[in-house]
């Protein structure tokens, strides 16, 4: 049975989602998640301290649920060969470009970090990013089995971005000039291409 504090912990998480999507940290205020989410001060301080803690709960769902399919299929990839691997990866970080409504605006929330990145952003990198690195990490390996932690560290990072400014610009990219119809044969071909132009960076730097 679900507690009426559970209910009121995720209405406001809910209303918060939403203002962050929209206005970013800095232009939400405590009123404006107070009103939107229909409580009381009280009742964000005491689920979640604060306006900070709120958002690093707002963060830690987006981040997760960006990212818990990939960590999911880690340990089947290690059974593929190096490059289904990437391919598989490749395809897993593109997979937000056909979300709509909940994944949408954890992607504008990410957004708004890339333009005004906030403490709170840095510090739920340093408690949840690990884990995600690593695959990717593990990854490079297979291609790099020589390099040193750093240049794994980099390319890891590296191979991250390829994906990432696609899927960030997505609304950009559907819109005019380039008007790509961003639908499961566009994302399957922008995968393919990826996967083929780090496979052949990747090689070049062996």
């Amino acid at each position: 049975m679900t507690r009426p504090s559970d209910v009121t912990r995720r209405r406001i998480l809910n209303a918060a989602e939403r203002l962050f999507a929209e206005r970013g940290y800095d232009a939400t205020s405590i009123r404006a998640l107070v009103a939107k989410a229909g409580v009381n001060q009280a009742a964000i301080n005491y689920h979640f301290g604060n306006k900070d803690g709120l958002y690093l709960e707002v963060l830690r769902d987006a981040f997760r649920t960006l990212t818990e399919h990939q960590l999911s299929h880690a340990q089947a990839a290690k059974a593929m060969s190096r490059e289904q691997a990437l391919e598989e990866f490749i395809r897993r970080q593109l997979w937000p470009l056909m979300s709509r409504d909940e994944l949408s605006r954890h992607l504008r929330i990410f957004n708004w970090e890339a333009v005004r990145p906030t403490a709170v952003f840095r510090r739920l990198l340093s408690e949840e990013a690990a884990p995600f690195l690593s695959v990717a990490v593990d990854l490079i390996k297979r291609f790099l089995p020589n390099a040193d932690q750093r240049t794994l560290a980099i390319a890891a990072v590296w191979l991250i971005g390829q994906c990432s400014v696609f899927v960030r610009n997505r609304e950009q990219l559907a819109a005019p000039p380039l008007g790509l119809t961003l639908d499961e044969s566009t994302v399957e071909a922008l995968g393919r291409l990826i996967t083929g132009w780090i496979i052949g960076g990747l090689r070049y730097a062996a």
